[in-house]
């Protein structure tokens, strides 16, 4: 179950911690080629341990009793497997791709030896980079800055003294850094920027009335300035361009979020759906002939003392351990394409046309009666796995929703009505967008059932606004 959530991602960082821990386990495939499942195979056994087998556990009085057969077997005689049919292609590089950037907070005290500070301001501007969140803005008050150096750096120092360093550091790149408030933040990079008339009713807008321009009162900001309908869509065009989270750039996101990696492929051959695994899901990996060898050495020794009935105890367990990691990530490939596989099949008119409204409803039960898994494993699989279509590379967990009757009776996908509601706002008039409660007028008259409320969470989800914030001019 472990193995199962591990994304494709972070795969390959789980079994290079299993390779430094048993040296039992080692890469690569004796014969070239994959030890794998095939889709009709009987092996689905449960693996709810974490180690070796409790029934073949080996004690020091027995050692000389060991059942060497399944270490010691020779796999030349062994069926070649058709599961590698669901694999991509072998020739693809296994390695992933790792990019490489500079911290927010890295390039700042980088324009920190700009200033030629002394010692003592130095290291003040460094705890007042240091006090920066991850967008930029300076969370701390410069009184507590204060007490922080006093107590943490042994600096006394006192508010002008460190006002004039965040001063200093809000002239640093990216502009609008070291802000407290978004109003302030907005307010230094307008002030960065060439001094126009557009400019300058911006600065106004947003120092003086910028609770008004957040609730989209244009009105009575247009009537308070003096400003025309095309004047004031100038100015909201600088506005707009502003960027509110001036060290998110800088954001260094988790390896698996930052860039995803298909688990699965599906491609359509002339209307035929074809389903693969990525190759990165299959790793080549054995039991050491090394350790194999020292079994059978100990097996070929006629002197078996105490050492070497202990020596045999570490290798046995080794080998154990190697074994069920392999037919651990065995498992997982089988559970995996099992799971794709069926819902591929529910939503195979989907995979043939990408349109979102041929969507059937489907819920995680559905898919654990047709694959016989349990519904907490489906799950896992729908909520850490992607799969790349000819339409684009969506998550499991998209193919997944719950139905709403029609008019006629008729089921259909939640998701088919997000994507209606998603459309008639995005054709809707910017200047009157519709509210909620027409939007329920609009879906009614196309036939869905639905009511105010959960258009409203349908809105939501889709991360759309209310109408009043939709407004443009």
């Amino acid at each position: 179950m472990k193995l199962l959530q591990i994304p494709t991602a972070n795969l390959e960082e789980r079994i290079k911690e299993e390779l430094e821990e048993n040296p039992a386990l080692e890469t690569g495939n004796e014969d070239g080629a994959q030890d794998e499942y095939n889709l009709d195979d009987n092996n689905t056994d449960e693996y709810d341990g974490e180690g070796d087998d409790p029934d073949v556990e080996l004690s020091n009085d027995g050692a000389d009793k060991v059942d060497l057969d399944d270490f010691l077997r020779q796999e030349d005689d062994e069926k070649g497997s058709d599961y590698g049919d669901y694999y991509g292609d072998t020739e693809e590089k296994q390695s992933t791709p790792v990019s490489v950037e500079t911290s927010f907070h890295e390039h700042l005290l980088d324009q920190l030896g700009m200033l030629e500070l002394d010692e003592r301001s130095h290291s003040i501007a460094e705890q007042v980079i240091g006090s920066l969140d991850e967008d930029g803005y300076l969370r701390r008050e410069p009184t507590a800055i204060v007490d922080d150096l006093a107590f943490g750096r042994n600096i006394h120092t006192n508010m002008d003294e460190v006002m004039d360093i965040i001063i200093s550091i809000q002239g640093f790149d990216p502009a609008g850094v070291g802000a407290w408030t978004l109003q302030e933040c907005l307010l230094l990079q307008l002030k960065r920027l060439p001094q126009t008339k557009e400019t300058k009713n911006a600065i106004a807008i947003i120092d003086k009335y910028f609770n008004e321009f957040i609730k989209k009162h244009y009105d009575k900001i247009q009537r308070q300035l003096g400003l025309n309908n095309e004047d004031f869509k100038e100015v909201i065009n600088v506005i707009i361009k502003l960027n509110p989270k001036p060290g998110a750039a800088f954001a260094v996101l988790n390896k698996a979020e930052s860039y995803v990696i298909p688990d699965f492929f599906v491609f359509n051959n002339n209307g035929f759906l074809e389903l693969s695994l990525n190759s990165k899901n299959a790793p080549e990996l054995r039991v050491s002939e090394g350790y194999k060898e020292m079994m059978r050495a100990y097996e070929r020794s006629e002197k078996r003392d105490k050492r070497q009935r202990e020596a045999v105890l570490f290798i046995k367990q080794k080998l154990d351990s190697a074994k069920w990691f392999i037919d651990a990530i065995k498992q997982r490939q089988h559970t995996l394409l099992h799971t794709m596989q069926a819902i591929m099949d529910f939503q195979k008119e989907f995979f043939l046309t990408g349109d979102d409204t041929s969507l059937k409803p489907m819920i995680l039960k559905d898919i654990a009666l047709v694959t016989g898994l349990d519904v907490s494993t489906v799950s896992r699989v729908a909520n850490s796995k992607f799969v790349q279509t000819e339409f684009g590379t969506y998550k499991l967990k998209y193919f997944f929703s719950e139905a709403l009757q029609t008019d006629s009776g008729e089921e259909v996908s939640t998701r088919e009505v997000k994507s209606i509601l998603s459309e008639i706002i995005g054709s809707e008039n910017k200047r009157k967008p519709h509210s909620d409660e027409k939007l329920t007028e609009m879906l009614q008259e196309k036939g869905y059932n639905i009511a105010r409320r959960t258009v409203a969470k349908y809105r939501e989800q889709l991360n759309i606004p209310v109408a009043r914030l939709r407004k443009e001019l």
